[in-house]
C-alpha cells in the first residue's frame, strides 16, 4: 500500500473509532462522517438534539495535503496526533493546522507549507493539488 492510501486508510479508521465511541454515549444526537476521498477531506460531524437544544457541529476535521495529514479542527479533549503518530505516522508528516504557522515551529510537528493566496481546489483538480 503506498504511503497516500495508507494515511487514507488511518484517518478514517481513526474518525470511524471516535464515531462509534459517541453515538454510544447518545441516543439523540448522531455522528456523521464524512469523507471526501477526491480532495482528501475528512470529518467527524454530530446533528441532533439535546435537551430542546440544537446540536451541530465539527467534532474533528482532518485534511490530507501535499503528502501531510493536517489537523485541521479537534473540539475533543482527545490527542488524535498522539493516535496518529501509534498509528505509525511520522510526526514530520503531521501539520497541527488549528496552530498559527509561525507557532508550528516550536511543535514537534511539520511546519507545513503555506499554499499560495490564488490556490483554490476545484472539484476538477488533481489529487493533493495546491
Amino acid at each position: 500500500m503506498d504511503k497516500l492510501s495508507e494515511y487514507r486508510q488511518t484517518v478514517q479508521d481513526l474518525l470511524k473509532a471516535h464515531a462509534e465511541r459517541s453515538v454510544s454515549s447518545s441516543e439523540t444526537i448522531e455522528a456523521e462522517l464524512v469523507f471526501d476521498t477526491e480532495r482528501d477531506r475528512y470529518q467527524l460531524v454530530h446533528v441532533g438534539w439535546q435537551n430542546q437544544r440544537r446540536i451541530y457541529g465539527c467534532t474533528i476535521h482532518i485534511d490530507i495535503k501535499a503528502g501531510k495529514i493536517w489537523l485541521q479542527h479537534n473540539a475533543t479533549e482527545i490527542e488524535i496526533d498522539k493516535q496518529l503518530v501509534s498509528a505509525g505516522i511520522a510526526k514530520e508528516d503531521i501539520v497541527l493546522g488549528f496552530h498559527p504557522p509561525f507557532m508550528r515551529q516550536f511543535t514537534e510537528y511539520a511546519v507545513g507549507e503555506p499554499l499560495p493566496k490564488d490556490a483554490i481546489r476545484s472539484p476538477s483538480s488533481t489529487l493533493n493539488e495546491p
